[in-house]
């Protein structure tokens, strides 16, 4: 399978054309004669003068070989013999039209291989090149020289190249093999929580392989990332001790090269990487989470479901917090709560867990829950674990004392380590990195800037670091200052992609809203910024709307405005009315809204066309604005000549929650003492909305947060 594997990955990764496949098989017989040797004195071209690390013997011996067919076409090329080939002999020379091309992916294989992939290969590869020789062996055994008229001294190079290949054992270079048995010991070192010495490591990298400097070092970590993408699981190494060696590489690059080499770089962005990559940037990338997945109290996705006795199912902390104010009733269906006993919801969880790891969510579960960890722990070896905690060591030793681009080169580098992996982040933050990397926000250098605020924003992603980053004096103001006034547009982003992962925690909520520019900065942002700006800063709001002490602050702040506007913006819209739906929640928050000229005829142009998602959350919005809007607003969404049959089509064709939220909104206007004659025409729709099981409304108890569908940003910067 590995033999396979490498062949494929390389075909994936070169894409070669037809041609290398397929026989050529409408040329005469001078002209077959005539391709084979062009290809052949192509390949001799293109690496007899190859100097490899590995595989020293068996690359020269090949081409020795194809030197030798070459030596053969040259000669009937001029011979008048070739159009009376028999078939036998033509069918020969198509097959070793396709064995020079299988000559060509090995060898080019063999060129472009980085050092420490040649190594770990090393089996494999040696696997490759003795059946080409197999394959050689056989056509020469098939062909029928005789037919030839070959002159004697090409007779007898071919026939001493047919002993040759018949004698040809696999060739697997003892030195190149006790190189690659050296690099697993330090794997198995670091599996027992040994780090190899910096003497071990320097005699290993540098003396023997001769990678020399950190340039070369990021060039074998790149080149084993991309085979990582490219052999998807189907080769040996696994990936996850391919990481382990990545990891193994990255801390060497630190500890023997330290930062000096490496200044140049550290001016530059992160690359971003293919998808797929370990090392993906995926901090623009929105994911709809599942309904299902969402408590009911807090939209948030559920890290620890636990079941009240009515059968329904809440996020823990949530729930747990509604009991502790006092309340009795379940604050979905408003049944009286016959005991307070939280019973694990066992199978959701394990649901999340699986729909978290297949499309990379960060999922923290709580302690002692069999969750993702367990599974995500296949992607990250205990040697790739202690190799970072390493290399994370000498970054944060860097970042206290270092020179200012070496400062910025190890906030890039923690920002990086910082993106896969809960154990990362937490050694990361442990070990000291927020104290460092909140001096680094202050910094006036872009880049050092840029890069510590999206190290914190990945440090943030993991619950417990939450608490290290919010209790770290002044480094809540330090971000907002980055949001406010950060010197690129992607730092403002990531610092409000970091207040909107902080704010997952209710006890926060408050906090960040009450931090000085903090929400005006998000209105700002939703306001003028890019579309992954306005992307950041709508989810941060919506967030902060949760928590109903925030209402005042966001309509101070001018946030109503600007979620309004954003109600017209492709990509945002679903979000911002998700913000609205909240916020109306509250009488100063529906007043707010109600003094929004613009804001009903948008959310009901997105009830007419928009997409489903964008549809339920602006029903929602309508629903709680005729709630707790008073009479003003009932009367004000009564006028609206298109809300009768909006309502209508949703209860016939809308999401199940649309359908929910329809039926609630038409019997707002049902409850009215004196109805609107215009209204009279509901029909159908009063008739389900009093009578259709489906779609009565069981979420609203007093004040509880409306469960709305809305997309949820991954963000890693």
């Amino acid at each position: 399978m590995a033999t396979a594997a490498a062949f494929s990955s390389l075909r994936r990764r070169r894409s070669p054309s037809l041609e290398a496949f397929l026989a050529p098989v409408d040329l005469t017989n001078g002209g077959i004669i005539r391709t084979l040797l062009s290809v052949a004195n192509e390949l001799v071209e293109l690496y007899a003068g190859k100097k490899l690390p590995f595989q020293k013997k068996n690359f020269l011996s090949l081409i020795r070989r194809i030197e030798v067919f070459a030596v053969l076409l040259d000669f009937l090329k001029e011979s008048r013999l070739s159009s009376k080939f028999s078939y036998t002999t033509i069918t020969c020379f198509k097959e070793l039209y396709l064995i020079f091309y299988r000559c060509k992916i090995v060898l080019d294989y063999c060129a472009r291989c980085s050092k420490l992939w040649m190594l770990l290969q090393n089996q494999s590869i040696s696997g490759h090149f003795h059946d080409l020789d197999q394959e050689m062996s056989t056509l020469l055994d098939i062909l029928p020289v005789e037919e030839l008229g070959l002159s004697e001294d090409v007779r007898e190079q071919v026939e001493l190249l047919q002993r040759q290949l018949r004698r040809a054992k696999c060739y697997v270079d003892k030195r190149d093999e006790m190189l690659r048995l050296r690099l697993y010991s330090f794997m198995n070192n670091l599996e027992d929580g040994e780090v190899p010495s910096s003497a071990d490591l320097w005699f290993f990298f540098v003396d023997q392989l001769r990678i020399c400097d950190a340039k070369s070092c990021r060039t074998e970590i790149e080149f084993i990332e991309e085979q990582i993408v490219n052999y998807e699981g189907d080769v040996e190494p696994t990936a996850s001790v391919l990481n382990g060696f990545v990891a193994l590489t990255r801390y060497c690059r630190f500890l023997l090269f330290r930062f000096e080499e490496d200044m140049d770089f550290g001016a530059e962005r992160p690359k971003k990487m293919k998808k797929g990559m370990m090392t993906q940037e995926i901090a623009d990338t929105f994911l709809t989470i599942p309904m299902d997945f969402c408590c009911p109290i807090s939209l948030d996705l559920m890290q620890d479901p636990v079941i009240v006795s009515t059968g329904q199912t809440y996020d823990r902390s949530s729930i747990s917090r509604w009991l502790d104010e006092g309340r009795c009733t379940c604050p979905k269906t408003g049944q009286m709560l016959t005991h307070t006993r939280l019973v694990p919801n066992q199978a959701l969880r394990n649901l999340i867990t699986q729909w978290s790891v297949a499309h990379e969510v960060p999922y923290e579960p709580p302690e002692g829950a069999e969750s993702c960890s367990e599974l995500v722990a296949a992607s990250s070896s205990k040697a790739a674990v202690t190799a970072n905690q390493a290399t994370a060591h000498l970054l944060i030793r860097q970042l206290a004392c270092g020179p200012e681009d070496a400062q910025a080169i190890a906030a890039r580098e923690i920002r990086l380590l910082a993106k896969t992996g809960k154990e990362n982040r937490a050694f990361i933050a442990e070990a000291g990195a927020v104290p460092h990397l909140k001096r680094l926000l202050l910094s006036k250098n872009a880049i050092a800037q840029e890069n510590s605020v999206t190290a914190m924003l990945n440090l943030s992603i993991y619950d417990k670091n939450k608490s290290k980053i919010i209790e770290e004096e002044g480094c809540l103001k330090s971000i907002v200052d980055v949001l406010r006034f950060g010197l690129t547009n992607e730092a403002r982003e990531n610092a409000a992609a970091t207040l909107f992962s902080l704010s997952a925690v209710h006890d926060y909520k408050k906090q960040i809203a009450d931090e000085n520019g903090a929400v005006e900065a998000l209105v700002s942002l939703l306001r003028d910024g890019t579309l992954r700006g306005k992307k950041d800063a709508v989810m941060a709001l919506f967030n902060l709307s949760t928590h109903t002490g925030n209402c005042v602050r966001m309509i101070e702040a001018g946030a109503i405005t600007a979620v309004v506007g954003a109600l017209g913006v492709d990509g945002v819209s679903e979000e911002a009315a998700g913000v609205l739906a909240l916020i109306v929640r509250q009488p100063a928050g529906a007043e707010a809204v109600g003094k929004e000229e613009m804001a009903v005829d948008v959310l009901l142009e997105m009830m007419r066309s928009g997409t489903p998602r964008a549809k339920e959350n602006a029903v929602a919005a309508l629903l709680e604005f005729g709630r707790n809007g008073g009479a003003a607003a009932t009367d004000r969404l009564l006028k609206a000549p298109a809300l009768a049959g909006l309502l209508q089509t949703l209860l016939f064709t809308g999401t199940k929650r649309a359908r929910r939220k329809a039926a609630s909104l038409a019997r707002v206007f049902q409850r009215r003492e004196n109805p609107t004659p215009q209204y009279s025409g509901m029909g159908i729709g009063y008739h389900l909305a009093r009578n259709s099981a489906i779609n009565r409304d069981t979420s609203y108890n007093g004040d509880v947060s409306v469960p709305m569908s809305i997309s949820l940003p991954v963000m890693q910067g």
